[in-house]
C-alpha cells in the first residue's frame, strides 16, 4: 500500500493501524484513569489534613490557649509534637485576627497569617485551599476552632507542600503505567498476529499485488487462442474468457454466459458431469452446431476438493493449421527433397556408366557410395534412437552434401526416442534452423565445414551447432533473436526466434558464441523421465 511516498506492507499497515488504535484508547483511558487518580489522591489528602485539622481544632490546649486560659508556649509545643507525629508540613494555630501562636519555624509565630485563603476561615467555615506561604505553594486545610459555648476563637490550618501532593500523586500514577505498557505490549502482539493471519489467507500477497494477479490473469485469459469456459460446483458459468465467447457466435449460440447454468447454454460440454465424477477428459472432438471443437475437460481442485470444473477449447480447423505449421511440414518437405535431389544424380551417374559400358568402375562406385551411406548411417542410428529426428538429420546431411559443405555429426550416449510427438516437433525445429543457419553462414566461406555434437545424460540433452562462417558482427548479435530480424531481406529472420520459443517451450537455455572463425549454438535440454527409460 502506498500513502504519499511511502510503501508499506499490508502486514506493517495492520499492524500499524492496530498499534495507533490500542495507543489512542490507551492514552485516553491513562489519562481519564490518571485525571482520575490525580483527584481522589489529592481528596484523600485533603481529606487527612481536614481530620488532622478538626483534631487540633477540638484539643483543650488549643480552645484554653486561645481564650488566655492556657501555658504561653503550649499551642506551638502541641502543634509540631503532631506535626511530626502525623507528617504534614506545618500546622498553624491562628486567632481571630490572623496572629499565628504554632509555625515550624519559631521566628513566625506572632506574626500574621500569609497565603490570604484564611478569610473564610475566620467566618466559620472548614475548607481546602492551595495558596502560596511563608513555605512556599501548599495544599491547606482550615477549621473554626469554637469554645465549650460554640464561639469561634480561632483557625487551625494544616498544610501539605504541593510538592509532597505531587510525589504522592505520582506514585498512584506509577502503578498505572505497566499496566498501560501491559495493554500496548498485548495490542502490539495482537495487531502482529492479525497482520500474519491476513497474510496467510490472503496467501502472503499484498493488495496491489492481488490486483496486479486479477489483471494479469484477465490479460492471459483473453490473449490465448483457446476458449476457456469455468463453472462452480452448481454448474454455473463463472468464467468465460473472449476466445469462448467468439467460438460460441461463431456457432450461433448465446454470448451471454456468466452467471446461467452451463447445462442449458452448452449441454455438450458436461462440465456438470465433471464435476461430478471428478473425471479428466483430453482432446475429445465435440460438435456444437456444425463447429468441430476440440475439447480438454477438467475438475478445478482446491485442497483436494473440487470446486468447479473447467473447459479449455479451440475449433479443430484451427488446430489443424496450426499443427501443420508447427510440426515442421515445409521442414521435412525440404529435407526430403534434397535427399530425393541427391539419389537422383546417383542414379544418373549410375545410368551413365551403364551405357558406356563402365562396369567394373560402376562396381567400385557403388560399392564406395554404399560404404559412405552406411557410414553414415550407422553414425546417425547410434547416436539418434528417434527414427523421425534420424532421418531428418540423414536427409540434411544429404542436403549439406548438396551444397557443397562438410556436415560432421558426432557425440556422446544416444539421443532418446521421445513418446510425445510435439516434443519430436521442437527438436526438428531446433536442429533443423540451426542446420540452416549455419549453412548460409558458410556458404561464402573458403572451408565449408559444420559441425554437429549431440551429447545425451540422464538428466540433460545437449546439442551444439558450429560452423566455420565469419561469425556474427557484434552490432547484430544483440538482435539475432528478435522476430524477423535478418541481414537477407524480407520474409526471413524466423529461424532463431523459433529456436528461442522452441527451447522455452522444452524449459531448456540456449546460448552462443561467435568470432572470426565461426559461431556456435549450444542447447541444453532437461531430459523427460520417459525419455531416460526409453
Amino acid at each position: 500500500m502506498r500513502f504519499g511516498r511511502f510503501q508499506f506492507s499490508l502486514r506493517h499497515v495492520i499492524t500499524l493501524l492496530v498499534c495507533t488504535v490500542v495507543i489512542l484508547a490507551l492514552s485516553v483511558t491513562g489519562i481519564l484513569v490518571g485525571e482520575e487518580m490525580v483527584e481522589e489522591t489529592e481528596r484523600r489528602l485533603s481529606d487527612q489534613a481536614m481530620g488532622i485539622a478538626q483534631s487540633v481544632a477540638l484539643s483543650p490546649v488549643v480552645v484554653q490557649s486561645l481564650e488566655g486560659k492556657g501555658e504561653e508556649g503550649a499551642i506551638q509545643s502541641f502543634a509540631e509534637k503532631v506535626r511530626r507525629k502525623t507528617g504534614v508540613r506545618f500546622i498553624v494555630v491562628m486567632d481571630m485576627n490572623g496572629i499565628r501562636w504554632s509555625h515550624p519555624d519559631p521566628a513566625k509565630i506572632g506574626k500574621r497569617f500569609v497565603g490570604r485563603d484564611e478569610g473564610k476561615a475566620l467566618h466559620g467555615d472548614s475548607y481546602t485551599s492551595v495558596a502560596e506561604g511563608t513555605l512556599g505553594a501548599s495544599l491547606r486545610t482550615f477549621v473554626p476552632v469554637k469554645n465549650g459555648e460554640g464561639k469561634q476563637v480561632g483557625v487551625v490550618a494544616v498544610g501539605l507542600m504541593k510538592d509532597r501532593v505531587e510525589e504522592a500523586v505520582g506514585r498512584r500514577l506509577r502503578v498505572l503505567y505497566p499496566a498501560i505498557g501491559f495493554g500496548l505490549l498485548v495490542g502490539i502482539l495482537g495487531a502482529w498476529a492479525l497482520a500474519r493471519k491476513v497474510k496467510q489467507v490472503l496467501f502472503g500477497l499484498e493488495p496491489l499485488q492481488i490486483a496486479r494477479l486479477l489483471q494479469e490473469r484477465n490479460a492471459m485469459l483473453e490473449s490465448v487462442r483457446e476458449g476457456i469456459v469455468a463453472v462452480n460446483r452448481e454448474g454455473q458459468v463463472i468464467l468465460a474468457n473472449g476466445e469462448a465467447v467468439r467460438l460460441f457466435q461463431k456457432a450461433g449460440l448465446s454470448d451471454d454466459l456468466i452467471g446461467r447454468q452451463a447445462e442449458e447454454i452448452i449441454p455438450r460440454f458436461r462440465l456438470k458431469e465433471v464435476v461430478e465424477n471428478r473425471s479428466l477428459q483430453k482432446d475429445q472432438e465435440l460438435q456444437m452446431n456444425g463447429l468441430t471443437l476440440l475439447v480438454n475437460r477438467a475438475p478445478i481442485l482446491v485442497d483436494h476438493h473440487v470446486i468447479g470444473a473447467l473447459a479449455v477449447f479451440r475449433d479443430k480447423t484451427e488446430v489443424k493449421q496450426l499443427a501443420e505449421q508447427l510440426t515442421g511440414v515445409k521442414m521435412y518437405a525440404e529435407a526430403l527433397r534434397a535427399k530425393t535431389h541427391e539419389f537422383m544424380n546417383r542414379l544418373h551417374v549410375i545410368l551413365g556408366m551403364v551405357e558406356i559400358g563402365e562396369y567394373r568402375e560402376l562396381s567400385g562406385y557403388i560399392r564406395q557410395w554404399t560404404d559412405h551411406y552406411q557410414l553414415e548411417v550407422g553414425s546417425v542410428s547410434r547416436l539418434v534412437k528417434d527414427p523421425v529426428l534420424a532421418g531428418f538429420l540423414l536427409s540434411k546431411m544429404s542436403a549439406a552434401r548438396e551444397q557443397g559443405v562438410e556436415l560432421h555429426l558426432t557425440g556422446e550416449g544416444s539421443w532418446p526416442k521421445s513418446p510425445e510427438a510435439h516434443v519430436v516437433d521442437e527438436w526438428v525445429t531446433i536442429v533443423g534452423n540451426l542446420i540452416d543457419n549455419a549453412l548460409e553462414a558458410v556458404r561464402k566461406a573458403r572451408q565449408k565445414e559444420i559441425d554437429l555434437v549431440l551429447k545425451a545424460s540422464d538428466t540433460q540433452l545437449s546439442l551444439s551447432v558450429s560452423d566455420t562462417g565469419g561469425g556474427i558482427p557484434k552490432v547484430l548479435r544483440r538482435n539475432i533473436f528478435v522476430r524477423g530480424f535478418s541481414t537477407k531481406g524480407e520474409d526471413r529472420g524466423f529461424g532463431l526466434t523459433l529456436v528461442q520459443q522452441s527451447v522455452e517451450r522444452l524449459g531448456g537455455t540456449l546460448w552462443f558464441s561467435s568470432g572470426k572463425d565461426g559461431t556456435t549454438f549450444q542447447v541444453d535440454l532437461p531430459r523427460e523421465r520417459e525419455e531416460v527409460s526409453s
